[in-house]
């Protein structure tokens, strides 16, 4: 009794939280530009949207889980690895959005030696 609740109401929900990892994974690496990968030193923006839609078929149709949890690393390594890579080639690797700023700059704004 305990396994069939488990079975119809835990479970689907680890499938779809997922499918939208890799929907969300999939978007960001079409969006990306494909120098970007190459600037950032990272496989080809091919490679990682094959991966990714392979990712999401899986998840969506086939929903074997072993090629699940496959897909779920790769998903995890896009997001961990490939994605603040990107950014940062791509000029958004700035802390808290913040853009430029000077030397001076601590996390909390500029540092004016305690004047």
């Amino acid at each position: 009794m305990l396994m069939d609740g488990f079975d119809r109401g835990v479970l689907p929900l680890f499938g779809y939280a997922m499918l939208l990892l890799a929907v969300a994974a999939f978007v960001i690496a079409l969006l990306a530009r494909e120098d970007a990968y190459r600037a950032a030193d990272k496989q080809t923006k091919t490679f990682w949207l094959v991966i990714l839609g392979v990712t999401v078929l899986v998840d969506a149709f086939l929903q074997m889980l072993f090629l699940q949890i496959a897909g779920l690393v790769a998903t995890i390594v896009f997001f961990v690895d490939v994605r603040p890579a990107l950014k940062q080639v791509s000029g958004g690797g700035g802390r808290g959005g913040r853009r430029g700023g000077s030397s001076s700059d601590g996390p909390y704004g500029p540092y004016n030696g305690g004047r």
